[in-house]
């Protein structure tokens, strides 16, 4: 079976890259599943997403991505992201205190962009490492 290749990659590192049999990223146009042979794309990927790369056989991956690109052409594809970081990577004792410092700020002011921004990046470090939100 036809596997896609992936590369994740952020301005500080690459954060993985392999071979995979899906790739599920949600981007500013809705959640996208690619599988080998998909059609070439652009998506801009939403702040706060998580991106899974399904493997058979060898275990799914999951990352918090933090905008940025996702393209898919000849099956390879390629995620350019803002910020990223592996479930597996995830401090979960300090993306729980994130959060927690995230909400009581906008709890203090209901228009307080960064700690919204925080908090979905807080979310979707805790996702991408199997937490519930």
């Amino acid at each position: 079976m036809a596997k896609l290749r992936v590369g994740v990659v952020s301005p500080e590192r690459e954060i993985w890259s392999g071979e995979a049999d899906m790739v599920i990223a949600k981007t500013v146009d809705g959640e996208i599943g690619i599988m080998p042979q998909h059609a070439p794309v652009l998506g801009v990927l939403v702040e706060g997403g998580v991106l899974r790369i399904k493997r058979e056989g060898e275990g799914d991956l999951a990352a918090a991505v933090h905008g940025g690109f996702i393209s898919v052409a000849d099956d390879e594809v390629s995620v350019l992201a803002e910020v990223a970081e592996l479930g597996s990577e995830v401090d979960i004792a300090a993306a729980r205190d994130a959060l927690d410092r995230a909400q009581a700020s906008i709890e203090a002011d209901q228009e307080d962009a960064d700690a919204a921004i925080e908090a979905k990046r807080a979310r979707a470090r805790l996702r991408a490492a199997g937490e519930e939100v």
